[in-house]
């Protein structure tokens, strides 16, 4: 392994780029691996979550090595304090394979030097300076809490100009966006947090001079206390409307939905038909009329579906329409009953009947449905149509209450299903503790049928898998390679899936 030459390394060091543990261990094989991984590591160097950055005295080490001479006299005024070996030069000229700002993860690296604010923001600065100097390219620009205009440095324009991705929030004076929006017209994805119930003009500019806009995330997030009835995402989304030539990702949460933001997504959903993902994390309830036009809603090309108005008429509306290249289905099942009332049993049956009729290649799937002899027979047809399903949360649930049992006796039922007609990729199941339940007997059998194929993983919330004799079985299985993974969860919300 060690005596790879460096093509073959950079392509598997390229595989690790987000596994900083693996990458870090790489470093310190010899030099050949250490020249091969260090451009890796630096391309985004501020995004791994398992770094406290706060205490990375090494990262400040290297920030501070290129600042020392240009602020030598300020750090001896302000006694900053350094790590021992500043003088020393670097093995590597780390920013010029840097990719990436995250301001947040700069500002916590750079407070190691002082506490005092004043100290921070002018290394800040510095920093910034340094940076756009070295930087051959900017890719990935996470400008929450920014304080400096680094577009008025030096080379700003030509490292702004090839910007891919913007993460920022609302709080930033619009005069920011105006300046950003000189430079960086290009951008692919943009991601938005809303921590304001202003309208942001800056923001509304920066998106009317996107020429290749492919990503777009709006997520509120403010305090009930400042919201106000305005009409705060109008400008927002009119100018996004104007992009959806080239925008194929949309994601939407909507802190409070009222009628508004209702009458705003009826509009302008329909813009968007060139959308591979469309994902709506809110909690939507519409009223008869809006829900007919929403049943229009044509997207051929949807790959990826995660809407949070959890009514199957509507999603399974939205499926027929689809171009049949749906891969992911996705909501929370339990939010469905209460939305469901009186029409389950008849809506539950026609969104299995889309899928297996629309849905050919979908992979991950989320289902509910009651315990019935009709329901189980027409998910037994999806089975056998849906080939390529990966990955299953199944809720089975009945509007009365129903007997231990008949609790077993639909766990048997569920199990015989997937040992006949499961897909050869099936590999992972999820499901709860409603209305079916596996004995131990019966869940051992099917264990011992599922050998030979795909190592299954199994998610549930229901305790009882959890107690003396079904925790042995399921060891048994694991050791025998028929279970890769088992996981308990206490909350239904941790069972759904997360795009």
């Amino acid at each position: 392994m060690s005596s790879l030459n460096e093509d073959i390394l950079f392509l598997i060091f390229e595989e690790l780029q987000e596994d900083s543990k693996s990458l870090f261990s790489c470093l310190m094989v010899n030099r050949l691996w250490c020249e091969t991984v260090v451009p890796i590591l630096w391309r985004n160097p501020w995004c791994y979550s398992n770094i406290n950055y706060a205490n990375k005295t090494y990262l400040f080490f290297i920030i501070a090595c290129y600042l020392l001479d240009d602020i030598k006299e300020f750090i001896t005024e302000q006694e900053i304090k350094l790590p021992s070996g500043s003088n020393q030069s670097l093995s590597f000229d780390y920013f010029s394979f840097c990719r990436s700002i995250n301001v947040d993860t700069i500002n916590n690296i750079i407070s190691i030097g002082s506490t005092l604010g004043h100290n921070q923001f002018f290394m800040q600065q510095k920093f910034y300076f340094f940076f756009m100097r070295k930087c051959p390219e900017l890719k990935y620009f996470d400008m929450k809490s920014i304080k400096h205009q680094i577009f008025y440095f030096p080379e700003a324009m030509i490292r702004l100009e090839s910007l891919c991705e913007l993460k920022c929030n609302t709080s930033i004076d619009s005069s920011y966006f105006y300046g950003l929006s000189q430079f960086c017209q290009y951008i692919q994805r943009l991601i938005i947090i809303n921590t304001d119930t202003k309208s942001n003009h800056g923001i509304v500019r920066l998106i009317e001079v996107q020429k290749n806009l492919k990503h777009f995330e709006w997520e509120d997030y403010f305090h009930e206390e400042l919201f106000m009835i305005d009409n705060l995402y109008d400008k927002i989304f009119l100018a996004l409307e104007k992009k959806a030539e080239s925008l194929n990702y949309l994601k939407i949460f909507f802190l409070y939905t009222i009628n508004y933001e209702h009458i705003l997504l009826q509009k302008i959903l329909p813009k968007f038909y060139k959308l591979k993902i469309l994902i709506i994390e809110s909690f939507l309830h519409f009223d008869d009329e809006q829900l007919e036009k929403l049943k229009m809603q044509v997207y051929h090309e949807l790959e990826i579906l995660d809407i949070g108005c959890n009514m199957l008429n509507l999603i399974s509306s939205i499926i027929k329409n689809s171009g049949g290249c749906l891969k992911k289905i996705l909501f929370k099942p339990y939010d469905v009953i209460d939305n469901e009332v009186g029409s389950f049993k008849e809506n539950s049956l026609k969104f299995i009947r889309e899928i297996y009729k629309n849905c050919p290649s979908i992979e991950y799937l989320t289902i509910i449905f009651p315990p019935s002899e009709v329901h189980f027979a027409e998910f037994e047809k999806l089975l056998k149509i849906c080939q390529n399903l990966k990955s299953l949360l199944l809720i089975s649930y009945n509007v009365d209450e129903i007997e231990t049992e008949e609790r077993l006796e639909n766990g048997e039922i569920l199990l015989e299903i997937l040992i006949r007609s499961a897909p050869s990729n099936l590999k992972e199941i999820r499901f709860s503790d409603d209305d079916l339940r596996f004995s131990l007997e019966n869940f051992e059998e099917f264990l011992e049928k599922w050998k030979g194929r795909h190592a299954l993983s199994i998610f549930t919330i229901d305790s009882y898998y959890i107690t003396e004799d079904y925790t042995k079985l399921i060891n048994k299985y694991k050791s025998d390679g028929v279970i890769k993974d088992f996981k308990y969860f206490r909350h239904i919300d941790s069972l759904s899936y997360c795009v």
